[in-house]
């Protein structure tokens, strides 16, 4: 196969969900596609138009929340919409400016407050983590694929997720579905050891040679299902799932420390999906907060996939 499949699959637009006890509106863009390689100027070009339609619908911007929350709002609050940042491709030159206006609209202006996980979102250079013929569309606050069938999640889902997580540094950080990196690179920024397994050869491969090349030394990589979680390593302080199953795994419930916090998309594959925060409150006891509906790719397990996907 050259370049992307001749029959590449979309799966693109917004979920929203009104929070019962949070009030708060997630957005999700999903772009999927099989293969890797080289994208063609026609998806290039759908990527654009379906982003710029989104960008015009009343439905597709993400509700702003206020600075002083953490990412939610009462119910009966009154909020406006924040545009979405940068409307045409990136010139490699000008990726800084671009960076620090995706923080500023996509990242504050989404209701991101932490100060640590707004500095590291403008730390980390996106476009080092998607493929080199979408680099110009790094910044753009939309999911991107980067092969195999998965994507680089959108960067508010990345700081909502984080933000959550409420990290530490020193925290030991268990990570299911490493993608390119760019999650667990926002992680090591945090000063926390980061624990990420992927079940895809070459992305796992690719994930490794790209953490070493961009200095990031605390990141520990592991081709394998990620379902079981990293037992040696465990209890972890967090645990993050950046791939959706239909249940939360029980290996990684049990590998969660006590007090320690799981975030995870939860859902059927082309269901409805629901990001959840998991507490650990003591052995047998799980504290659960809905952080809204998302469209996340589907949790793989080993023989889910060919044999020229996962090795």
């Amino acid at each position: 196969m050259m370049g992307v499949c001749a029959t590449p699959l979309f799966v693109f637009g917004t979920q929203i969900s009104n929070l019962a006890d949070r009030g708060m509106r997630v957005s999700r863009f999903r772009c999927r596609m099989q293969g890797g390689g080289e994208m063609s100027k026609f998806l290039r070009f759908t990527l654009l138009i379906s982003w710029f339609l989104g960008a015009c619908s009343t439905e597709s911007s993400i509700t702003s929340l206020p600075a002083s929350t953490t990412g939610s709002v009462p119910s009966n609050s009154q909020v406006e919409r924040t545009p979405t940042p940068t409307h045409e491709p990136i010139d490699e030159h000008n990726y800084e400016e671009a960076l620090k206006e995706l923080v500023r609209l996509g990242i504050v202006g989404y209701g991101i407050s932490d100060p640590a996980i707004i500095e590291v979102m403008g730390k980390v250079p996106r476009h080092e983590f998607v493929p080199e013929d979408l680099q110009d569309l790094a910044y753009l606050n939309r999911a991107l694929p980067i092969g195999y069938g998965q994507t680089i999640s959108q960067p508010y889902i990345v700081a909502l997720m984080t933000q959550e997580l409420d990290v530490s540094e020193g925290d030991r950080v268990l990570e299911v579905g490493t993608g390119s990196g760019y999650q667990a690179a926002i992680l090591a920024e945090l000063g926390v050891t980061v624990y990420t397994i992927e079940i895809i050869g070459p992305l796992a491969d690719e994930v490794s040679e790209r953490f070493i090349r961009l200095g990031y030394t605390d990141i520990n990589t592991r081709h394998a299902d990620g379902y079981y979680g990293w037992k040696d390593f465990s209890p972890f302080d967090a645990i993050i799932v950046t791939a959706a199953p239909d249940h939360v795994p029980p290996p990684l419930l049990a590998q969660l420390r006590i007090g320690g916090r799981m975030v995870v998309p939860v859902g059927p594959v082309g269901g409805f999906q629901e990001l959840w925060k998991i507490t650990r409150i003591s052995e047998d006891t799980f504290d659960r907060i809905s952080l809204g509906g998302v469209r996340f790719v589907p949790f793989t397990r080993l023989g889910e996939e060919s044999s020229d996907q996962i090795r």
